[in-house]
């Protein structure tokens, strides 16, 4: 097993108990720096529909590309601009009139792979289309900022680890499922290191995993839910992470995924129940951390691999380039950036893109985390417009 693999393994807790073998153990780590931001990611994965969430109501060319899946402007939500949202985005568009949500239009890079696999692999390591980058733009922000191996500065609530967090050094934990949590006590004592660098290693990492299981354990305690969540699997993801917080865990990055947004057929019935499941757990955990004073400083960002084709196939959409992302908190200005999506000049029937995702990254690194996204690679121009 070569290191990289060994992170992969040793990273994660399965079904929430961290599994370790007893005979490792190492040198305690300091903490990493003490700043208060922290970045909290909603990845929709399938493609999520841009345009019939966010929606170009008033531009006559949507419904004519879309007959069978296109909303009227009776239905929509929140008109502004000729823009709207999808009527089932109650939670959103309130955020949105709160002055706590920004809208960043047609959001994309070049060269649009619809692979959902190797569109999700660029977007989660910042690479270009024709570069391959072993790990991701977190674990490569991470690898800097932290002494060491700082297993809770990452928290990833998920069944697989994300490439996002990966780096050189195991600096994220994956959590299938808190509700069955347990720190795993190995009774770990100080040891001089063997001077073998691969034992050495695996014992480095091994500490670090147990004492971060102690240290999410702790916020636990420390925490309680205080509002109602609703009943599904990323309001249970949200409300942990919002237990984290208020524990005080400080982890920098907190990363989490919604499934079923694949949506070739029936669009109209799957995108409303997986739009209405996201919207209503972002407007929970919004409550949750407005109630506990956290809001102004985490910063959560929601975006897909890539948008939908702008025609509809009959039932529903085929794999396309753009899309919106949606920034909450972290104290955004609350504005729709970006033009509205332009239905006249098509590539080959699919939005052209206005904004590098890129540089919606090196903004998030340099304004909330004081960090100079250049250090790890990205080098697109910053949107300083969101803050």
């Amino acid at each position: 097993m070569d290191r990289r693999q060994f992170i992969s393994v040793s990273a994660t807790f399965t079904s929430g108990a961290l599994i370790v073998p007893n005979f490792m153990y190492a040198l305690k780590n300091k903490p990493f720096n003490t700043n208060s931001e922290c970045l909290i990611f909603i990845q929709l994965n399938g493609g999520n529909d841009g345009l019939n969430t966010y929606i170009p109501y008033d531009d006559p060319l949507y419904k004519m590309f879309r007959p069978n899946i296109g909303f009227s402007k009776d239905e929509v939500i929140s008109k502004s601009n000729g823009m709207a949202f999808h009527p089932i985005l109650l939670g959103l568009s309130s955020i949105q009139q709160k002055g706590d949500l920004s809208i960043i239009q047609n959001v994309g890079y070049p060269d649009t792979t619809r692979s959902h696999f190797r569109s999700q692999e660029i977007w989660q390591t910042a690479s270009s289309s024709k570069e391959y980058l072993d790990n991701g733009w977190l674990g490569r922000y991470l690898d800097l900022q932290c002494n060491d191996h700082e297993p809770t500065a990452g928290i990833n609530l998920d069944t697989i680890d994300n490439l996002a967090l990966k780096g050189e050094d195991p600096n994220f934990i994956t959590v299938r499922n808190l509700n069955r949590f347990k720190a795993h006590n190995n009774d770990l004592e100080t040891s001089d290191l063997s001077g073998n660098p691969q034992l050495d290693f695996a014992r480095r990492i091994s500490y670090n995993l147990t004492e971060g299981a102690e240290e999410i354990q702790k916020a636990l305690e420390r925490s309680k839910t205080e509002i109602s969540y609703p009943k599904s699997e990323l309001s249970s993801k949200l409300e942990w992470i919002a237990r984290l917080m208020k524990g005080n865990l400080n982890s920098k990055v907190y990363y989490t995924s919604l499934n079923g947004f694949d949506t070739h057929n029936n669009q109209l019935g799957v995108h409303k129940n997986k739009l209405k499941e996201l919207d209503e757990a972002v407007a929970a955990f919004y409550k949750d951390l407005k109630e506990a004073q956290l809001m102004d400083q985490a910063t959560v960002v929601i975006f897909s691999e890539f948008g939908r084709r702008v025609k509809d196939n009959g039932s529903g959409t085929d794999h396309g380039t753009a899309a919106p992302m949606f920034i909450i908190g972290g104290r955004n200005k609350g504005k729709v950036l970006g033009n509205n999506p332009d239905l006249i000049n098509l590539d080959n029937g699919d939005l052209i893109y206005q904004t590098d995702f890129r540089s919606v990254y090196a903004t998030l690194l340099a304004e909330k985390m004081k960090f100079d996204p250049k250090q790890i690679g990205i080098k697109e121009g910053s949107f300083r417009e969101l803050f």
